[in-house]
């Protein structure tokens, strides 16, 4: 049987499943130029057992058995004040986490290693899983550990992973179902995951211009303006600045990975016990629930052992039952389109660099400045026009 071959790379998320199974260690995960990772198989060792193949979880027959006909769906939030400012929406993810690790288990989540580097860890107690509060718009380096995982699984602990829906399905294919009792898994509601290298390139060009080291991240900081905006911000030696350059790239989609535009789960079938979001229409469905702008969570529940957990945390949340239905958002439905100019400007990003091809796709720079202010009094005259004419 011929080992994976990735031709495609809209075929690949980038889960590491099937480096993880390989018995012979013939498969090994290396970063494209904009720091994605990629199997990259090693035909010297590779005896053609299939197991790569096999174990890969990126398709349309992902395994859904334990998944109640249609989730449960509520908005959820800590009844601890404090948790929901440390947090980025309602604190779901403490609810959760906090009752794995109060029985006695492991959390993995995404948290940093070295200057930002955006990874999985391991928390043994509260203080290590605070990292994980908050969004980290980059995809996670995961190498190592659906290992440590399943080590965790074989010694008997139970362990709480949260991720991507594409990590989560791809590790609850890798342990498989004789481990799965003990594994909760909590995906999110995933936009994309943008360029890890692109990241670290933004964090040395923020210091280079500010010179001063970067000793503090917020992807979405929500002190300012509340809960719904979206504003960087950076600490450089106890000075905070704000931004959101980073948050427009995000949001055109032009530094995604592939296989973002071709995900498959992307519905309510998810591949884990439950799945977490910003509940951003909230209003629509109360207008006192979470009225304050700090933060809500959308909690889908899709298995049973979600609602077993769920009916766990319930005394220390504040739940309201929503229906489905008035709770989906854009990527419960489908995956976002891949920007159309997105192979430019990687070939831009290797050709120029960071600081270049941000200037020429107007990111950063004084065309970015023109377009900003020197368009919006057209902008102005086209809604007059529009709304008088």
């Amino acid at each position: 049987m011929y080992p994976i071959l990735i031709t495609d790379k809209h075929t690949c998320c980038g889960c590491t499943a099937c480096a993880s199974i390989c018995t012979h260690n013939a498969i090994s995960m290396v970063s494209d130029e904009l720091g994605f990772m990629f199997p990259l198989v090693d035909e010297a060792k590779c005896v053609g057992c299939g197991l790569c193949v096999n174990v890969c979880s990126f398709n349309t027959t992902y395994d859904t058995r334990l998944n109640l006909p249609q989730p449960d769906s509520y908005a959820v939030r800590h009844k601890d004040i404090d948790e929901i400012q440390a947090s980025q929406s309602g604190a779901a993810f403490v609810l959760f986490s906090d009752w794995v690790l109060e029985n006695g288990g492991v959390v993995y989540g995404v948290g940093y290693e070295g200057h930002f580097h955006v990874t999985h860890k391991r928390a043994l107690n509260k203080e290590q899983r605070d990292e994980f509060r908050g969004s980290k718009y980059v995809q996670s380096d995961l190498r190592g550990v659906f290992k440590q995982v399943r080590q965790d699984l074989n010694e008997g602990r139970m362990v709480c992973f949260s991720g991507t829906p594409c990590q989560t399905a791809g590790l609850s294919s890798f342990v498989g179902p004789h481990l799965r009792n003990k594994l909760y898994l909590i995906d999110i509601v995933c936009h994309g995951v943008p360029s890890p290298k692109m990241w670290e390139d933004y964090i040395t060009y923020l210091e280079v211009k500010e010179k001063k080291n970067i000793t503090s991240v917020n992807f979405r900081d929500k002190k300012i303006k509340g809960w719904k905006s979206h504003i960087e911000s950076f600490v450089f030696n106890n000075t905070h600045t704000y931004g959101c350059t980073y948050t427009h790239m995000f949001y055109s989609h032009i530094n995604l990975r592939h296989s973002c535009s071709t995900c498959h789960y992307c519905n309510t079938k998810r591949p884990s016990d439950v799945t977490i979001a910003d509940f951003w229409d909230i209003g629509k469905i109360s207008e006192t629930f979470a009225s304050d702008n700090k933060g809500c969570s959308l909690v889908l529940v899709n298995t049973l052992k979600g609602e077993e957990w769920f009916n766990a945390i319930e005394r220390k949340a504040e739940i309201l039952p929503t229906r489905l239905q008035d709770s989906l958002q854009a990527q419960l439905c489908y995956p976002n389109p891949q920007h159309s100019q997105r192979d430019v400007f990687e070939k831009d990003y290797i050709r120029l660099g960071f600081k270049k091809t941000l200037e020429k796709w107007e990111f950063i720079g004084w065309r970015k400045g023109v377009r900003k202010y020197w368009g919006y009094p057209f902008r102005l005259i086209k809604r007059i026009i529009r709304k008088y004419i």
